[in-house]
Parts: C-alpha cells; sequence; structure tokens
C-alpha cells in the first residue's frame, strides 16, 4: 500500500517515515510540509535514509491510499474532509478528531472544531479496545500520548468497576520531545535541564480526552484529577493512577485481571507483583508496560503505565491502526525490541 504522510518534519512524522522505512506492506511514496516544501528530508535529519523531497502540501501532489496526518490541531480539520472525499483512508495525529462533542473542542483546545458528521464519523484509535470499528474504519482519530497510557492503564478496573468512580487521580511524566521540535522558553535546554515542573494544572486539552474514553466504558466515572509534568529526558512517559477499590481485593486479583484482559494484546504487558516498569523499559518501541500495586491500608490501587510518547504515543500507535485497518497483523512492522540503556 502506498502512503502519504502529511507534516513530515516534526517528531511524530519523522518517528512514521522511520517505521514505515521497514513496514513489508506500506510505502512511503510522498512526504509533505507547508513550511519546507522543496527541501530533502534528509537536509532536516541528517540520520535519515532514503531521497524525500518534502512537497508542498497540495491535493495534487499527494498519491497512496492513505494519508497520515502528523499535524498541529487545526490542519486535520482542514485537510481530512478534502482527502476523504477524494478516496484516502486518513489516520489523524492531532486532537482534531478524538472529541466528540465541537463545543468541548472548542473549550479546550480554543479553536473552532471540525465538521460535526466527521466528529461522528472518526474512530478513536485505542487499538486494544477499539478493533473491530478500526478494522472498517476510513478515518482514524490516534489518541494522544498520555490518555493512551492512561486509558491502556486504567481500563480493566474501570470497566469491571472495581475502582470508586470519583475519586481516580492521575499524575503523568513526559520526556520534552512531546512538546514537539519548535523552538520556545519552555523546552530551551537551560530551562528544562536539572528541573521538573508541572504544566497545564487542570486545564490539559488531554483531560476530555481520557474522560470521554472512561465514561464510555463507565458512565458513572467522575471527572479526573490530572496533572502533567515536563521531566529532563528525551522519550517516555510514566502516568501513575491513584484509585480507590470499590470491594476488598488482593493484588493477586488484580494482576489476574490484567493479564486476562491483555491476554491477546501482543503491546501491552503486565508486570508480576512488585514489579514496576520505567520509561527505558519501552523507549523506541511500541509496548506500553503496566505495573501494580494494593494498598490494604489505604484500600487505593495504583498503576503506573509507561510508553514512549513518539511511538505508542503517537506513530507506533497510527502504524498499529494501520494495520487493523488494512486487515494485516496489528504487530507488522512493530515488532522492534526496546532500546537500552
Amino acid at each position: 500500500m502506498k502512503v502519504s504522510i502529511i507534516g513530515a518534519t516534526g517528531y511524530g512524522g519523522v518517528e512514521l517515515v522511520r517505521l514505515l522505512q521497514h513496514h513489508p506492506y506500506m510505502r512511503v511514496v510522498s512526504v509533505h510540509s507547508s513550511s519546507q516544501a522543496g527541501v530533502s528530508l534528509r537536509d532536516v535529519y541528517p540520520h535519515m535514509e532514503g531521497s524525500f523531497v518534502l512537497r508542498d502540501l497540495r491535493m495534487d501532489d499527494i498519491e497512496g491510499d492513505l494519508v497520515f496526518l502528523a499535524t498541529p490541531p487545526g490542519v486535520s480539520s482542514e485537510w481530512t474532509p478534502k482527502l476523504l472525499a477524494a478516496g484516502y483512508k486518513v489516520i489523524d495525529l492531532s486532537g482534531d478528531f478524538r472529541l466528540r462533542d465541537g463545543s468541548v473542542y472548542a473549550k479546550w483546545y480554543k479553536r473552532q472544531a471540525p465538521n460535526e458528521e466527521l466528529l461522528k464519523q472518526a474512530v478513536y484509535g485505542l487499538t486494544e479496545w477499539n478493533r473491530d470499528r478500526i478494522a472498517t474504519a476510513s478515518l482514524i482519530a490516534n489518541p494522544g500520548c498520555y490518555p493512551t497510557a492512561t486509558l491502556l492503564g486504567l481500563a480493566p478496573l474501570v470497566i469491571e468497576k472495581w475502582i470508586v468512580p470519583h475519586r481516580v487521580i492521575i499524575d503523568a511524566k513526559s520526556g520534552v520531545s512531546g512538546a514537539g521540535r519548535g523552538v520556545s522558553l519552555g523546552v530551551h535546554f537551560s530551562e528544562t535541564n536539572e528541573n521538573v515542573k508541572i504544566y497545564k494544572v487542570n486545564t490539559h486539552q488531554h483531560i476530555p480526552e481520557i474522560e470521554q474514553m472512561l465514561c464510555d466504558w463507565n458512565e458513572q466515572m467522575d471527572p479526573v484529577t490530572f496533572s502533567t509534568h515536563l521531566i529532563p529526558m528525551t522519550r517516555g512517559i510514566m502516568a501513575t493512577m491513584y484509585a480507590e477499590a470499590a470491594r476488598p481485593l488482593s493484588l493477586e486479583r488484580i494482576i489476574e485481571l490484567y493479564k486476562e484482559t491483555y491476554k491477546h494484546c501482543p503491546f501491552v504487558r503486565v508486570r508480576e507483583a512488585g514489579s514496576f516498569p520505567c520509561t527505558k523499559d519501552v523507549y523506541g518501541s511500541n509496548y506500553c508496560d503496566i505495573g501494580l500495586a494494593y494498598d490494604k491500608r489505604t484500600n487505593r490501587i495504583t498503576v503506573v503505565s509507561v510508553i514512549d510518547n513518539l511511538v505508542k504515543g503517537a506513530a507506533g500507535q497510527a502504524v498499529q491502526n494501520a494495520n487493523v485497518m488494512c486487515g494485516w497483523d496489528e504487530q507488522t512492522g512493530l515488532t522492534s525490541m526496546p532500546m537500552y540503556p
């Protein structure tokens, strides 16, 4: 299958190029950038193989059958209707189509929502939980990086109603690549090195995305407390979640639930009791590793979920969704083990 990538000069876009270079069934035939058209991708990223020349963002320059949109919010909502009308399948890595309610999108993203019909048409691409719908979709809204780690970590407890629905706290930390390649004071080396800082307190645009899915699984779920922190590393997300058990439990039962839930999910790995993942354990891979704890004193369950924000949190999950969409094994092109150290 021939594919195009729009937004190929960002971290998510260039990660797509890297992953698809070795995919047996997909071949990148055009890469696009509205700001660097005519420039060789190797001039932007010298490590890249191939001879891709960045094309302008015009319909007559786009080729193939499937288009990945690795663009900032707002671009996808403009281009997706054109692409779908032209017969392309679309996987959008921005946040434009993740929220079904346009008014919620406008509130959190501070911009006009995409077309309402397209919002209804878009399938939320959390692969492990939406395979059947992804398989027949023409438009996939690839989840955000924080929601991917959070939702995979909380899903079994929420669906089985093993936790109290109004006391969920999510403490999440990300490497600076999550902020993109643009230069700003917030990701300046002198500002981030040897420093940890909280940001977008109670205002992060991924909050409604997380809450939307949690409520799909259990309509009794209340809003969550979600805090994000920037830490001085390049890749990786760790989401640590705290929830009160709704009934007496044991750590053994909780781990058994997670292992049973994800037994057919090759990219979710559940740790044994007393073992907790770190971001290095998934570096450069499409894995989500989950560790679990239960404190009988407080009746609180702790879930630790880690991913590489650029792979499972973006490009890797997009390729996983493309595999399901096209009827291939979802692991195709994604079986590389994590890099360590």
